[in-house]
């Protein structure tokens, strides 16, 4: 995985102890947690503050101990401190987000997966000259609002939830639009939008074999309407806006989706197409990632993103999908990464999951 020196001695320091799965309280936590307690592995709660109070509701996925800080941003400052609880941090989108990719790389504590993949995930060009040379298929992108011919999509850099995000029909719908950020421009597809939750083990010799290892499909889940909400999207974007009120993408919750069984070859060939690029371009992806595509009525799938890290959607299934209930029972995303810790720490290649 390319492990980086300063963790290497951190990473040799777990494999004959005891490992304390660490996150932050937001996001996937709660799932991530509870994954790690039916593997029977400790956890630790990084609390913003006072620990959210919602947790006692949650006892099964309530983290054994809590860490506070004053803000996301000082969690490096803590290292000493996690390290000393034999911590391995398991990142999530709230995490990354709040913390900063760039302070998140810098982390002085073993995090679960290839943390080199912030670099390419969190630069939306980046991104797509990965995807793109992995030979999927994407949504045509605009270098320029002149060159817009069509709907399309503005996005801005990171994971935001779909905060910020501008829906236009043509480029007269841009003339007024001031960037806050660096941001892309692509072409807006219609069809259904499909959340696919892989996860890679480099330890696995079974299963859908992709480069060292394999590749499995845990879940999946949706977050928008199928092409009649798309359409409607588009046209009533003017009016609401003279009303005052300017549509959004922020993601409030999730819906489970079981894809048409004539979709997965196509579903899984995308998975591997991403990874084999990654292993060439940084040393690969360990663990859970998001492909975020559209199906359209053609039953093309079309890649619009790609999540390198637990998502939120995979929070609807604690006990298992339709997808990993084939896999194994009771698998949700948080305990099939607790699994793959505990082996590695067993067959002696913490660093092939840890970096």
């Amino acid at each position: 995985m390319g492990t980086r020196p300063s963790s290497r001695a951190l990473i040799d320091a777990l494999r004959h102890r005891p490992v304390t799965v660490a996150t932050l309280c937001s996001h996937s936590s709660l799932q991530i947690f509870h994954g790690a307690r039916m593997e029977r592995l400790s956890t630790l709660g990084i609390a913003v503050g006072k620990p959210p109070r919602y947790y006692e509701a949650f006892p099964l996925a309530r983290p054994d101990s809590y860490l506070t800080v004053p803000k996301a941003t000082e969690v490096g400052k803590y290292a000493k401190q996690l390290n000393a609880l034999g911590s391995v941090i398991v990142p999530h989108g709230s995490f990354v987000e709040y913390m900063g990719a760039d302070r998140f790389q810098a982390l002085q504590v073993p995090v679960f997966g290839n943390r080199a993949v912030l670099g390419w995930e969190s630069d939306r060009r980046k991104e797509r000259a990965w995807l793109d040379s992995a030979g999927v298929s994407m949504p045509r992108r605009y270098e320029t609002i002149d060159d817009i011919d069509g709907p399309a999509i503005v996005k801005y850099y990171g994971a935001k939830g779909g905060k910020g995000f501008v829906l236009a029909k043509n480029r007269s719908d841009l003339k007024d639009f001031k960037p806050s950020g660096p941001y892309v421009i692509q072409e807006y597809v219609l069809g259904t939008r499909y959340y696919l939750h892989f996860f890679y083990s480099p330890l696995s010799r079974d299963g859908y074999r992709v480069g060292p290892g394999s590749l499995e499909l845990l879940g999946m889940d949706r977050r928008d309407e199928a092409n009649i909400d798309e359409l409607y999207k588009l046209g009533s974007q003017e009016e609401l806006t003279r009303a005052g009120m300017r549509p959004t993408f922020v993601v409030t919750g999730n819906v489970p989706v079981v894809a048409r069984e004539s979709l997965l070859p196509k579903l899984f060939d995308v998975g591997a197409r991403i990874i084999e690029r990654s292993i060439e371009l940084f040393g690969g992806m360990t663990g859970p990632f998001c492909v975020e595509g559209i199906v359209t009525e053609e039953l093309e799938f079309k890649v619009f993103e790609i999540s390198a890290r637990i998502v939120a959607g995979t929070n609807l299934f604690p006990n298992g999908s339709s997808y990993s209930d084939l896999v194994a029972p009771q698998l949700s995303m948080g305990r099939r990464i607790a699994q793959e810790i505990l082996r590695a720490q067993s067959e002696d290649r913490l660093d092939a999951v840890i970096s």
